[in-house]
């Protein structure tokens, strides 16, 4: 979300976060803005001002994502799950901070019967704090916007009453757009990591890449002022020593199909991949996410293939492992799905209600000052 809100043209104020590994690793590839490890429950609009060194009424957004396993579809979908309440604290927030604008990512579960009575009661105290949503509250899928996945997740828009409502932002892909990226267009300039020993023991490719597609292009730029520059080569390349049984299986299972044990599915060069799932945290198991297979390679992906299927540019750096760097990726909204987010927000900042169809340029809290222009 940081990242896509700024290269719509916010600049993020501060970011907060209870996890230490997310705030490393949005410090390391955010040096230029605040990010503070804390939990946000425990915050009050006060403290997020002063930390950010900001004053009362200089917020234009507030953005986050409270955690959504309470509300997944293939949760346990528990009443009682603490982590559901924390959308209710981040009402508190809008109410504490008076943000212009808020934005709130979630699983789409939280659009469904079984979550009406936490939804309702957030849009009811968002009102009561001089709010209101846009209406019908929507779901937005990654793969209309440029992104080479099909990951649906609903998105609330609110605003400050006397505010210039916002829009939803328009598909810029699929269904007679402009063709959206495939696997191939992501992943296929990336080494075979199959044929690289050091890539064991080492999540960094020191190697040429191949032919790049117009998204991977993109995906390769150098990043801009403000961003971390790094000569190290591609990280995220770690590589996975599968059982000559688990090779054997995947070499068998055609492209668009799920193996049959493991339960991974293989991608297909001409389509798009499925939801990249994040897994649990320890606190409630430590379960992996089944990982998609390559799709000419008897293997899983790895956390740089599946960043580049998320839309995260080469230069974001993960968690080295394997399960912590899949674990961010899960967890992140798709950079150029919250750039199109972000652009719709900042259009009615300006009082344009035009939102630009054919732009292309997590996270638990996070805000924003007022844009650059």
């Amino acid at each position: 979300m940081t990242l896509g809100f700024e290269q719509a043209g916010f600049q993020v104020a501060a970011a907060f976060d209870v996890d230490d590994r997310t705030v490393k690793y949005h410090k390391l590839n955010f040096p230029h803005g605040r990010t503070f490890k804390s939990d946000v429950a425990k915050l009050t609009g006060r403290e997020i001002l002063r930390l950010a060194e900001l004053s009362q009424g200089s917020v234009d957004v507030l953005f986050g994502g409270p955690p959504c396993q309470g509300f997944s579809e293939i949760g346990r979908k528990e009443d009682g799950d603490a982590r559901n309440l924390l959308i209710l604290e981040f009402a508190r927030l809008v109410r504490e901070l008076q943000p212009r604008y808020f934005v709130v990512e979630n699983v789409r579960g939280l659009l469904y019967s079984y979550s009406a009575r936490i939804l309702t009661s957030f849009v009811r105290r968002i009102r009561l704090a001089g709010y209101d949503v846009v209406r019908p509250i929507q779901l937005l899928n990654a793969f209309e916007y440029g992104v080479p996945q099909k990951r649906i997740r609903a998105f609330i828009l609110g605003y400050r009453h006397g505010e210039l409502p916002p829009s939803y932002p328009l598909p810029t892909t699929g269904d007679g757009r402009a063709a959206s990226p495939t696997v191939a267009d992501a992943i296929a300039d990336l080494p075979d990591v199959t044929a690289h020993d050091e890539l064991l023991i080492s999540d960094v490719y020191f190697g040429k890449l191949g032919n790049p597609s117009e998204y991977a292009r993109m995906l390769r730029c150098r990043p801009t002022n403000g961003y971390p520059k790094s000569n190290v080569g591609v990280t995220g390349c770690l590589r996975t020593m599968h059982s000559p049984s688990t090779v054997e299986r995947f070499s068998v299972t055609a492209p668009g199909v799920y193996e049959t044990r493991s339960r991974c599915y293989r991608l297909r060069l001409d389509g798009a991949a499925y939801t990249l799932r994040a897994g649990s945290d320890a606190q409630n198991g430590s379960f992996t996410a089944a990982r998609p297979i390559h799709p000419t390679q008897a293997r899983c992906i790895t956390t740089r293939e599946a960043a580049r299927l998320h839309s995260f540019p080469d230069w974001f750096q993960f968690h080295p492992t394997k399960w912590h760097g899949f674990r961010q990726i899960g967890n992140a909204v798709p950079p150029l799905l919250a750039q199109a987010v972000g652009r719709a927000v900042k259009s009615a900042i300006t009082g344009n209600t035009h939102t630009n169809r054919n732009g292309i340029s997590h996270g638990h809290l996070k805000e924003g000052r007022r844009s650059r222009r």
